[in-house]
């Protein structure tokens, strides 16, 4: 039976993560790289996919697991009638190497365990060669990959499965160190898991101490900004949706998708829950990213890139895999990087303004490129385009993708003027007022009172959520207000907020995936914009009661299954569970705007 997608947890080394289970079996990672093929692929397929599972042989009578401390270092514990052990799992920062370490460490009695290590390169189909090494390590090889197994413990080969069986007492630890390396190279060097271990929680302690969020929900932010950190590629900035590809957005459906690659749709909530938290250094490293992948011809912007800014994300099906649950098809890459989504040009240009506002020091390029984008979008502004869901029909005026047009030629006009760049402001300052103008006549549907999705739809959209902490209309607007309430009425399921309308797709008010965690937050962060603390601060607390045992939050949550869906963790669910709590918190303290609202 497969685990829930709240059942497992996350580690990585700042460069790749891996899903470990709450049953023991690591059963996603891509190596070396994010966007690298899988060599663990059992969350979408079976244990044959691949997966590296150490648990009791005897009857689990208890589990828990935790994170120790502020880290990324996790702790199981099984509780078996013969005593209980704890299994801590991490990766240590990248080395020369990457490196995932597993300690069995018996707490109490003594327990007999069963380690299956099944490697399958190409995304769990590839079988590898394996072979023991002069110094009794094991060697799996296939293609262009290598991984190397260092254990004390003796292994053996079982129906292409590496198998070990072994005790541990209390006291006693037994390590296992699995690493990677380019198959033409020689092996990796072994690390001793022991030191690993403390430069792994100093690391991660060192950080974390840097965080300036002192607020409520201090617990939930650390683990949110841990997250993000764990999703972030440090060689370059860039910042993954979420580690894995196809969690299905709904249990056994087919809208499957790959994130493991940066979206500029999220370029400003994540600068924001960043230098809102004190982490000058990674904003900063995220902007830089920004800057890289855009450059070029503003024609050819994509709404999404590689994790080195590449920008061929093509899309395939792995037809071998069976789908999480049954959940196909089964995608790797992304066929939507190709699409015209007109609001990535407004984050893009509101990214950069957050950044001048925060004293982040710019790269000399980056108003050339402002103003290239700006000449661009004079010309496209009203075209119609797939809007910021990527839908794959045929392109709409959405009214998201209209205001953040709006919102780039207000940040450049605001950034040329506190700075004094130079630039055609009368120019930009007409535009600006005729995108207002024609969002307000054409977005807003009277018969409804709310602002919709698309020029001539009455469907309701939870981005018109965003109208406020953008700034094109104040919180107060009575426009805003009724949009609210329309939002309220169609688009809330169960007391969170679904990403599209439901009377799109049945009059049964049956919703085609589940509600969307971060749209729920931008929900809250309205009510805070416009003084309902108290209704922000429920639907806060109902959001981040979903988080798993250990504090992650996947893309939407099915509140009829009650079981979390879509890719995990999810970058953007947690970047609005960071500027929520800031926004809550610095509301509550005084009654100036909060801390996440966008400089306007």
């Amino acid at each position: 039976m497969s685990q829930k997608i709240e059942d497992y947890a996350l580690i990585g080394d700042c460069e790749t993560a891996a899903l470990v289970g709450r049953n023991g079996s690591i059963d996603w990672l891509c190596w070396p790289a994010f966007d690298s093929d899988a060599c663990f692929a059992a969350i979408l397929g079976t244990r044959k996919n691949g997966r590296w599972l150490i648990a009791p042989t005897a009857d689990v009578i208890g589990t828990s697991r935790r994170y120790l401390g502020n880290t990324l270092i996790l702790e199981t514990r099984f509780e078996t009638k013969d005593g209980t052990v704890a299994l801590i799992d991490f990766m240590p920062p990248r080395g020369k190497a990457s490196d995932i370490v597993r300690l069995v460490r018996g707490v109490s009695g003594s327990v007999k365990l069963r380690m299956e290590l099944v490697i399958r390169f190409g995304f769990g189909i590839s079988i590898p060669w394996v072979r023991r090494s002069e110094d009794g390590s094991l060697l799996a090889i296939a293609g262009q990959d290598m991984t190397v197994l260092h254990t004390p413990a003796q292994t053996h080969g079982e129906d292409l499965t590496t198998v070990a069986k072994f005790e541990v007492k209390a006291g006693e630890t037994v390590p296992f160190v699995l690493s990677y390396g380019p198959s033409h190279l020689p092996p990796p060097e072994p690390i001793d898991p022991e030191i690993a271990l403390q430069e792994t929680e100093r690391f991660w302690k060192d950080w974390c101490s840097r965080s300036t969020h002192d607020g409520a929900y201090r617990d939930l932010v650390m683990r949110s900004l841990i997250t993000l950190k764990a999703l972030t590629f440090a060689p370059t900035g860039g910042i993954v949706a979420a580690p894995t590809t196809s969690l299905p957005e709904k249990l056994g459906g087919m809208r499957n998708w790959d994130y493991r690659f940066c979206w500029l749709r999220d370029a400003t909530f994540t600068l924001l829950a960043l230098m809102n938290s004190g982490y000058t250094e990674e904003a900063s490293a995220w902007h830089n990213w920004l800057l890289r992948a855009a450059a070029g011809s503003p024609s050819n912007m994509q709404i999404m890139y590689g994790i080195w800014g590449q920008r061929r994300l093509l899309e395939w099906e792995a037809g071998w895999l069976d789908g999480y649950e049954g959940a196909r098809p089964v995608r790797v890459g992304n066929a939507a990087h190709a699409q015209l989504q007109l609001d990535v040009y407004g984050e893009l240009i509101d990214a950069f303004h957050q950044s001048r506002m925060a004293k982040l020091k710019l790269d000399d390029e980056t108003w050339a490129l402002e103003c290239a984008v700006l000449n661009h979008l004079a010309e496209v502004w009203d075209e119609p385009d797939h809007g910021i869901w990527e839908r794959r029909g045929q392109p709409k005026h959405y009214v998201f993708s209209k205001v953040m047009t709006w919102v780039a030629f207000d940040r450049g006009i605001k950034s040329a003027e506190t700075f004094g760049f130079k630039a055609p402001l009368l120019h930009w300052h007409t535009l600006r007022d005729s995108i207002h103008r024609d969002v307000c006549n054409r977005g807003f549907d009277a018969s409804q009172n709310a602002f919709v999705e698309s020029y001539g739809s009455k469907l309701l959209d939870a981005s018109v959520l965003l109208l406020p902490a953008v700034g094109f209309l104040p919180a107060s607007d009575p426009r805003i207000r009724s949009t609210v309430a329309a939002a309220e009425k169609y688009l809330m399921h169960d007391g969170f907020v679904l990403r599209h309308d439901p009377r799109e797709v049945s009059e049964e008010n049956q919703p085609i995936e589940g509600a969307f965690l971060a749209c729920s937050l931008w929900l809250a962060d309205a009510y805070v914009l416009s003084g309902d603390l108290d209704k922000a601060q429920a639907l806060f607390d109902r959001v981040a009661g979903l988080a798993n045992d250990v504090g992650l939050l996947a893309e939407e949550y099915d509140s009829v299954a009650r079981r979390q869906t879509g890719n995990f963790p999810q970058a953007l669910t947690h970047i609005a569970l960071i500027n929520t709590a800031h926004n809550l918190s610095a509301a509550r303290q005084e009654s100036e705007k909060p801390a996440v609202q966008r400089s306007q």
